[in-house]
C-alpha cells in the first residue's frame, strides 16, 4: 500500500496537472496527500475537482522539506512516494516500481529514471548525473542523484535517519539522501516513468544562489554520523574538501569573511 506526497506552493494549474499524472496510475494508489505549504493563488480552490479522491492538507508557509515532512507525518500506509507539483508520473510508473520492490525484498528505497524537459523542450541529462544503484555512497557524496519525484520509500527509513532537515532551503533532499545511502542500498527502475519539468523561475535550483554551502552543511551532519565505517568517512572529508575550496575560495572574493570563518571552524570541530 502506497501514499503519494505532493508539496506545492502556488503552482495551482501544475498541481492539477501532476495529480491527475497521480489518479491515472494503472494502479492507483491507496492514498493521495497534497500539502499545501501556504499558497495564496486558487491551489485550495481548484484542487477541489478531485473531491475525495484526495486529502488537501493546508499548512502556513514553512518550506518543502517541512511541507514533504508533514505529508510523511499523516501517511497511512508503509510505502511513501513523493512527486512534486512541477513534474509528471507516467502512467506505468507506482506499478512498474511496486513490482521492482517486490522483487527485491531487500530493498527499502528505489527510484526511476526520467524524462528531463527544460522550458518544454527534451534535455539530455549528462554523463555525471546518471542514477545509481546498490551501495552507492561516494556516489550520492558529489552531487544530488536522487529524484524525489522519482523515489519511493518504505517509512521504516525516517524512521531511522529522520526526515527532510527543514533548516535547509536547498539542497535537502541531497542530505536526506546521504544519510539513507550511508546505511542502504538504493534500487533503480531502468526506465524513465516520471516527466521532470524545469526552467520556471520559481525553482529552487534557479532562485537560491551557492547551492554548495547547503551541501557543505549536509557534509558536515554526515560526518558526524556515527554509522560511518572508516572508508565512508573518508570519502566524506575528501567532497568535503573540494566543495569548501571552492566555496571559501568565492567567500574570500566577495569579502565574506565572517562566513568563511564558520565553515572553517565547523570543520576543524569536526569529531576524529
Amino acid at each position: 500500500m502506497v501514499s503519494v506526497i505532493i508539496p506545492t506552493f502556488n503552482r495551482s494549474a501544475q498541481v492539477l496537472e501532476a495529480v491527475g499524472s497521480v489518479l491515472g496510475q494503472e494502479r492507483v494508489p491507496a492514498q493521495v496527500i497534497i500539502v499545501d505549504d501556504g499558497s495564496t493563488d486558487d491551489t485550495a480552490d481548484a484542487l477541489g475537482v478531485f473531491g475525495s479522491r484526495i486529502r488537501l492538507i493546508r499548512q502556513p508557509r514553512k518550506g518543502v522539506s517541512a511541507a514533504r515532512n508533514r505529508g510523511v507525518l499523516e501517511a497511512e500506509h508503509p510505502w511513501l512516494a513523493f512527486l512534486d507539483s512541477d513534474d509528471l508520473w507516467l502512467p506505468g510508473k507506482l506499478s512498474t516500481q511496486l513490482d521492482y520492490l517486490s522483487m527485491h525484498p531487500e530493498i527499502r528505497i528505489c527510484q526511476t529514471e526520467e524524462i528531463w524537459l527544460r522550458n518544454g523542450r527534451r534535455l539530455n541529462p549528462k554523463k555525471y548525473h546518471r542514477k545509481p544503484q546498490g551501495h552507492c555512497f561516494h556516489l550520492l557524496l558529489e552531487r544530488c542523484l536522487v529524484s524525489p519525484s522519482a523515489v519511493m520509500i518504505h517509512r521504516s527509513l525516517f524512521d531511522q535517519v529522520g526526515g527532510f532537515d527543514e533548516h535547509l532551503v536547498a539542497c535537502e533532499d541531497y542530505d536526506l539522501w546521504l544519510r539513507i545511502g550511508l546505511r542502504h542500498p538504493i534500487g533503480l527502475v531502468e526506465k524513465p516513468l516520471v516527466v521532470k519539468r524545469g526552467g520556471h523561475p520559481d525553482q529552487l535550483s534557479s532562485c537560491i544562489p551557492a547551492l554548495d554551502r547547503f551541501r557543505i552543511r549536509a557534509l558536515l551532519k554526515i560526518l558526524a554520523d556515527g554509522a560511518m565505517t572508516g572508508e565512508q568517512r573518508q570519502l566524506a572529508l575528501d567532497a568535503l574538501s573540494r566543495k569548501a575550496r571552492v566555496y571559501l575560495t568565492g567567500l574570500n572574493k566577495r569579502g565574506n569573511l565572517e562566513e568563511a570563518a564558520t565553515i572553517l571552524a565547523a570543520i576543524e570541530n569536526l569529531p576524529p
